[in-house]
């Protein structure tokens, strides 16, 4: 049995894994030092006064309005960040895949040829 694995991870393409490996690290430590750095979420509850009533001047709800915009950009950001990591680890993931339906169908062809062989040495011996 070890032997078909190590037939198999001879068979994966590792200067294409190699290769892309870097620029994967790079993205998940981008994607990590960007979580890592944010604050947690602003609370944006409403500002009250001294005697409960909701605070509606112009000034409170601009502040509001831009704290909001500015953490809509920082997501907007690590989405892009996620989508081009996840986007690279899917190429990686599918030069894999073609690499391991290469490996099945050889140990198919291989299986087939092994019982050929098989029946011609007994119909020999016989």
């Amino acid at each position: 049995m070890a032997v078909g694995w190590i037939s198999i991870l001879k068979m994966v393409p590792w200067v294409e894994v190699i290769r892309k490996a870097p620029v994967i690290a790079d993205g998940a430590k981008k994607l990590w030092s960007n979580v890592a750095r944010k604050s947690p979420p602003v609370q944006l509850d409403n500002a009250r006064d001294a005697a409960g009533q909701v605070a509606h001047d112009a000034e409170t709800l601009e502040s509001r309005l831009a704290t909001l915009e500015t953490a809509a950009s920082a997501l907007h950001e690590q989405m892009l960040a996620s989508s081009e990591l996840i986007k690279a680890l899917a190429d990686q993931n599918a030069q894999l895949i073609k690499g391991i339906e290469v490996n099945r169908r050889r140990v198919l062809l291989l299986g087939v040829l092994n019982l050929v062989l098989a029946i011609v040495l007994l119909v020999q011996l016989n």
